[in-house]
This record gives structure tokens, sequence and C-alpha cells, in this order.
């Protein structure tokens, strides 16, 4: 009995043994590229310089090929012509093709074929997306590896697949890279790179694309930090033939400082300040941030009318709209002293009235408040009445402001007569 249990023992240690070199063996394929590599290049070499039978040969080779597995090698490939060592460089001792982008003509006709050589691909199989995007946010930080031929093709390709979809506009993150961005590389790839996006599109489906991913409030990080101004990225970009994109992130930065401004202006009013500071702050924002004064006065409406919490009686919200507003009404008009200033107050009351349908009847009130307190003149609102107002409400407004239109018109006649009525 006992030299039977001994004999039993062996034979766990010999069923582990087969089990380790199975994994040896899987491991051994899972990173040995070199075989896979060598039928993609001799696939490449046989189809010569014609994509649309590159294209052809892709499609037919997934299906014997493991893309899956070698993804990384087969875009390395198609991009610079074999496998690329950490740094962006080819190894000596590999086989290699010039059937691939770096080889190729450097102009947009060429790189748009070669886009679609990546298309159809990774249409074909869409397994093959992640680790395309992964590849392109690889290459993007081999950059300095590359010559600057080289990045040129890689920018515009970049810019032609961010145009129809192929990729996100997450992968330009590899772009804010320190020593890219340091040595110029980042900003000269990225003139290359938005101008055949451009090219493809227009700026606004530029900035839908960024804004997507929360980059559209980014791109002067494309510069060190002591360059990061709107001046110098401006200047930079218009010189290189791109005056869209520098007058787009002027804006981009406008919107940032506007939205900062109100929100420190909500604050300083919950906090009560004195009407003086918070009336300097402002112009100093303005002046800083090259904000016009239509556009703050909006910001202070639109400010005022979210600090209190209102009636949902429509009885009772007029006579609170009057009181909180003639509180406010000496920060207003501080910033009414232009015509159009006083017409765009005018338009956001009446958007507001209308938006907010408690405040219907009380339109014609608010403006009497404000033409009282200096804030609003005859002029804007007369000009409002004929043809400057918004659909919005039109009918129900012009019809309350019937009786205070025609004593404006006839102020001349009487300014007793007047006072009468605003009284």
């Amino acid at each position: 009995r006992v030299f039977f249990m001994n004999n039993q023992k062996p034979q766990k240690p010999t069923l582990s043994g087969q089990r380790f070199k199975t994994r040896k063996r899987d491991e051994k394929e899972r990173f040995d590229p070199t075989q896979f590599q060598d039928c993609i290049i001799q696939g490449l070499t046989e189809t010569g310089t014609d994509l649309e039978a590159v294209a052809k040969f892709l499609d037919a080779s997934g299906a014997k090929l493991d893309y899956r597995r070698y993804a990384e090698t087969l875009f390395d490939i198609l991009v610079a012509g074999g496998m690329l060592a950490p740094g962006g460089t080819l190894a000596d001792d590999m086989t290699r093709t010039n059937v691939c982008v770096f080889a190729a003509q450097e102009d947009l006709e060429t790189m748009q074929a070669f886009a679609q050589v990546f298309n159809k691909l990774i249409r074909r199989y869409k397994y093959l997306e992640k680790g395309f995007e992964d590849e392109v946010k690889k290459l993007l930080l081999f950059l300095k590896g590359f010559s600057e031929s080289e990045r040129n093709k890689l920018a515009m390709l970049t810019g032609i697949l961010l145009a129809n979809g192929t990729l996100n506009a997450s992968i330009l993150n590899s772009l804010y890279n320190e020593n890219l961005v340091k040595e110029g590389v980042s900003a000269a790839f990225a003139v290359k790179l938005f101008k055949s996006w451009i090219n493809e599109k227009d700026i606004n489906a530029v900035a839908v694309s960024l804004r997507k991913v929360n980059m559209d409030n980014r791109l002067m990080e494309l510069f060190p930090a002591n360059k990061q101004s709107v001046e110098h990225f401006s200047k930079y970009f218009t010189e290189a033939g791109l005056k869209e994109l520098s007058e787009y992130v002027r804006n981009q930065q406008s919107i940032g400082a506007r939205k900062e401004l109100q929100k420190e202006l909500q604050e300083q009013m919950s906090r009560g300040d004195p009407f003086k500071d918070i009336i300097l702050y402002v112009k100093e924002e303005m002046k800083k941030n090259n904000i016009s004064e239509q556009t703050v006065v909006a910001i202070i409406w639109s400010s005022v009318m979210s600090t209190v919490e209102w009636n949902k009686k429509e009885e009772l919200v007029a006579e609170q709209a009057i009181k909180h507003l003639k509180q406010y009404s000496p920060l207003l008009a501080a910033f009414t002293t232009q015509g159009q200033s006083e017409l765009t107050l005018l338009l956001k009351i009446q958007e507001y009235c209308y938006d907010n349908i408690h405040f219907m009847k009380a339109f014609q009130k608010i403006v009497v408040l404000f033409y009282k307190a200096e804030v609003l003149s005859e002029e804007p609102i007369l000009k409002w009445y004929k043809d400057a107002h918004l659909a919005k409400g039109k009918s129900v407004f012009l019809e309350q402001m019937k009786k205070f239109v025609e004593w404006l018109k006839n102020a001349e006649e009487g300014n007793q007569q007047l006072s009468s009525y605003v009284d």
C-alpha cells in the first residue's frame, strides 16, 4: 500500500510542467513580431506605391495575420516603414519598406490618399481603433526622433484623420509633453496639423471637436509658460497663415474672462461690497481682457437677477423686482454710457421677462424705473420700440410700452407732464 501511494505522487509535477511549457510558448509568440513584420513588408513591397492595392492587401491580410496582437507593429510599418525603437528610430537590423507615410511625397494630396488607407483598414477591422489611437499618441511623443519632413507628413495626416473622425482630438494631449513644448516642436507641428484639419473641415468643426474633449481652452499650452499669452499665440499662428485659429483662441480667452468676471461679480454682490469697489474691479477687468461695455452690462444684469429668490406669484414679483433693481440701478448706470449698451440692456430685460413668465407684466415697470434712475435714456427706448426689439413676447411688450413711448415722444411739450407720468 505504501509503495502504491508513493507511485501516485510524481503525477502532479508532471502536469504542472506541461502547463508551464504552454504558457512559455504563448509568451514567446506574443512578443515576437518579426515574422508578422516580414509578411507585411513583403506584401507592401509587392503592391508598390499603388495605395489602392495597399488597402486591398491590408484588407485581405487581416484574415490571415494577427492584427489584434501586432497592431503596434502594423502601424509602425505603415507610418515609418518598419518597427520603431523607443525615441522614434528604426532599428538598423530590421527589414524596411518605402511604402509608408514617411517615405511618401510631402504634400496634402498624398497624405489624403494615405488617410484613406487607414480609414479603410480601421473600418474593416474595428478593433484596431484603440490600437491606432495609442500609436498616434506614441508617434507624437517621438516627434524629436523624426526629420522635419517626416513630422510635416505626420502632422498633415493627423489633421486629415482628425477631420474625418478616424482620430479623437484627445490624442493632442501628447503635444503638451514638456520637452516638445520647450523646443518649439509642438507649436510647429500644430501649425501643419491645424492647416490640414481646417482645410478638410472649417474652424467651427475643429472647435466642436476640441470642446468635446475639453481642449478648447488648452491650446496656449503649446508654448512654454513664459509665452502663454493670447498676443504671442495670435502672432505666431497668424504669421503661419492660421488667422482663424488665432481669432478662435482669442475668443475662447474672452469667454473664459467673461465667465470669471460674472463669478467674481456674483460673489461681490453676495458679500454686499460697495458699488464703487465693484465698479472699479469691473472696469479693470474690461481693460485687461478687452471686454466691451455691452458685454459687461449683460453680465451685470444676469448677475443682479440671479442674486435673489423670486416670488412665484405674478402680482407680487413686479413689486419685488422694482425694489431689488432700484437698489442696483447705480451699478447698471455706470456701464450704460453708450446708446448701444442701453439697447443691450433693454433686450436683456425683454428676454428675461419672456423666459420667466411671472415677469411678463413687469417689463414696462422695469423700463420706467431705469428711465427714472438714468440707466436708460429716451433715444434707445424709442429705437427699441420702433425696430430693435426681439420677437420674443413682442406684441405683449410693445402694448405695455405704448403709453410710455407716447409720453417720451411728447416729452418736449412739457417736462412736468412727463414727470407726472413716471412718478
